[in-house]
């Protein structure tokens, strides 16, 4: 009987532990995004890696975005993307074309550079994970797993600065083993900004001969 009591006991102990680390991890994330909330805009810079070991891929690029409540401006892969808050413009200058969509829907759960750094909020379970020392620097890691058991994502590590209380990495694993990783290189905040940095100009692009292709 002393047995059973004693393994109950532990277990009381272990469940507790654990709530009280996933509500850490919880109020962490608050703190990410009333910080991220409170800011006019925000400029990054980031390397994005994708690996898959089982077909022995492996690809490095990097970017910048900058965020200003829903609109951004995104650079990445030799092509920009502008979404003003109601249309998304794909300027590709290889192809000398902008494709030009009615909204900035990319599938459900798909983590758009306006939902960058605020996507947590909704749709997933939180776990206090490790704390890492990465260049002086003091990571702490939440472990994101999604609550719609069919999403092609399995997990997600979000590395937070410590101290700022800024997002430092984005580790993602999908459900075929693929894994994703933003790792923010520059965090700039209330950079002074022109008003037309989220508008198309269309004249632009049409005297260079561009294709407007609307969808």
């Amino acid at each position: 009987m002393k047995k059973i009591f004693f393994f109950i006991a532990i277990a009381l102990i272990s469940f507790n532990t654990n709530a009280q680390n996933d509500a850490k991890a919880k109020n962490l994330l608050d703190e990410v995004y009333a910080k991220v909330k409170s800011y006019d805009n925000i400029f990054i810079e980031f390397k994005y890696a994708l690996d898959n070991t089982a077909e022995s891929i492996h690809q490095e690029t990097k970017g910048d975005v900058t965020i200003q409540g829903d609109k951004y401006v995104f650079n990445y892969l030799g092509a920009t993307k502008i979404f003003d808050g109601s249309k998304t413009y794909t300027i590709i200058p290889e192809n000398e074309e902008v494709v030009i969509e009615a909204s900035q829907e990319e599938g459900e759960g798909a983590i758009t550079p306006s939902k960058m750094l605020t996507f947590y909020k909704e749709g997933y379970n939180y776990k206090w994970d490790i704390l890492k020392n990465v260049k002086g620097r003091n990571i702490q890691y939440v472990e994101l797993t999604p609550i719609d058991s069919n999403s092609e994502i399995k997990q997600i590590l979000l590395g937070i600065d410590a101290q700022t209380k800024h997002i430092y990495d984005l580790i993602e694993v999908g459900s075929n083993g693929t894994k994703t990783t933003i790792t923010v290189n520059s965090f700039k905040t209330n950079e002074p900004i022109s008003k037309s940095l989220f508008t198309f100009n269309k004249a632009k692009y049409d005297e260079l001969g561009y294709y407007i292709i609307t969808n």
